[in-house]
C-alpha cells in the first residue's frame, strides 16, 4: 500500500495550506467544549497510544481539552458504530485502524457504512508489518523460507495479532500468491503472537514492529522482511519485500482520524491541519518512530481515496482466502 509521504511533507512546509485560512477563520469559535476522541478498541493498543498522544498536543494546540474515550468489542465495530451516530458537530473524532473498511468484507453485518457514515480526517501514521521466524527454522531469507515451505514433510503455522488485522491479511496475501500450505493462528495482540514465536509454537509470524523490533535485535527473531515498500528506521538491517523479491507482498498498516458524517468541512480542514502539525512535532515523531509509526498526514480527500482502494485490495484476500469474523 504506498501512502503517500510527498504529501505530508507538502502539508509540513505548508504549501498545501494556501486555501486554508478562510476555512480556519469559519472554524474560529472551534472548539467551545472538550472534543471526545473515540477509540474502539481497549486502552494501550496503537490505536490508543496514538489518540492520546495526539490528544494531548491537540488540547495544547486548540485550547480546549481532547480526551480519549475507549469503546471495545465487536472488532471495532462496537465503537464505530457508536461513533457512526453520534452528532456531525465536530465533537466527536474517531482514529481508527484499517478495519473500519476490512470489516465490512469479514462480518455478516456492521453497525456503520464506512463511506456514508464518516467522513476522512487523515490518514495520520502508518504502521509495516514485519515477516519474522523463530531462530531453529534453518532459513536466512524470504526466498529461503518459501522453498521450506514447499518442500512439504512439515505443515507449518504462521501467528498474527488476530483475524482481520493488516498483519493477518498481509500473511494470507503471502500464502495465497505463492500458494503456501501455511496455517494461521490468531491471537489477540501482536505482543501475544511474537511471544508464540518466541516459544517455537508458531514458527512463523507477520506482526507489527514495536514487539517484534526488540527480539530482532536481540537475535531472539529473526527478522526476514519488512512488508513497505522501503526499509523501516526501526529495524534497517532488514530487507523490504521488493528487496527480497517480492514485491507483490505488500502493505502497511495506517491509523486515520475520522469524523461522523456531515461534520462541517471547516472544522475538518482544521482537525487536518492541527494532526498534521503535531505529527510533525520533533518529540512526537521520535515517539512514533519508537513505536514504529511513520508519519503520513493525507488530506481528507487522499484519504477517502486510500479508504477505496484498500477495501478492494483486501477484500478480494478475504474472499479468496474464505475470511469470517463470525
Amino acid at each position: 500500500m504506498p501512502l503517500l509521504r510527498r504529501q505530508f511533507l507538502q502539508l509540513v512546509t505548508g504549501s498545501a495550506f494556501a486555501s486554508a485560512p478562510s476555512s480556519f477563520a469559519l472554524a474560529q469559535g472551534y472548539p467551545t467544549r472538550p472534543v471526545r476522541v473515540l477509540v474502539p478498541y481497549a486502552p494501550a493498543g496503537p490505536a490508543d497510544i496514538l489518540a492520546r498522544l495526539a490528544a494531548h498536543k491537540l488540547s495544547e494546540q486548540l485550547g480546549k481539552q481532547f480526551y480519549v474515550e475507549n469503546v471495545g468489542g465487536g472488532g471495532g465495530n462496537t465503537g464505530m458504530g457508536q461513533g457512526a451516530r453520534a452528532a456531525p458537530d465536530g465533537y466527536t473524532v474517531l482514529v481508527v485502524p484499517p478495519n473500519i473498511i476490512v470489516n465490512p468484507a469479514m462480518y455478516d453485518t456492521v453497525p456503520y457504512d464506512p463511506y456514508k457514515d464518516f467522513d476522512p480526517v487523515t490518514v495520520a501514521v502508518s504502521a509495516p508489518t514485519v515477516l519474522s521466524t523463530h531462530p531453529s527454522l534453518q532459513v536466512q531469507s524470504v526466498k529461503e523460507l518459501v522453498a521450506l515451505i514447499k518442500s512439504g514433510g512439515v505443515k507449518y503455522s504462521f501467528a498474527s495479532p488476530g483475524i482481520g488485522t493488516p498483519p493477518h491479511l498481509i500473511g494470507e496475501n503471502f500464502r495465497l500468491s505463492l500458494g503456501l500450505d501455511l496455517v494461521h493462528v490468531p491471537f489477540n495482540s501482536a505482543g501475544q503472537a511474537v511471544a508464540s514465536t518466541l516459544a517455537g509454537h508458531t514458527p512463523i509470524v507477520f506482526s507489527s514492529l514495536p514487539p517484534a523490533v526488540p527480539q530482532i535485535k536481540e537475535g531472539k527473531l529473526r527478522g526476514l522482511a519488512v512488508t513497505s515498500k522501503t526499509r523501516s528506521l526501526a529495524l534497517p538491517d532488514v530487507p523490504s519485500m521488493v528487496e527480497a523479491g517480492y514485491p507483490e507482498i505488500e502493505g502497511e498498516g495506517w491509523f486515520a482520524f475520522v469524523v461522523p458524517a456531515g461534520t462541517p468541512k471547516e472544522i475538518t480542514a482544521l482537525l487536518n491541519h492541527e494532526i498534521i502539525k503535531l505529527i510533525a512535532l520533533p518529540d512526537i515523531k521520535e515517539k512514533l518512530a519508537a513505536l514504529g509509526f511513520t508519519a503520513v498526514g493525507m488530506t481528507a480527500d487522499e484519504s477517502a481515496a486510500l479508504f477505496r482502494t484498500e477495501s478492494s485490495k483486501w477484500a478480494k484476500v478475504i474472499r479468496e482466502a474464505g475470511i469470517k469474523a463470525n
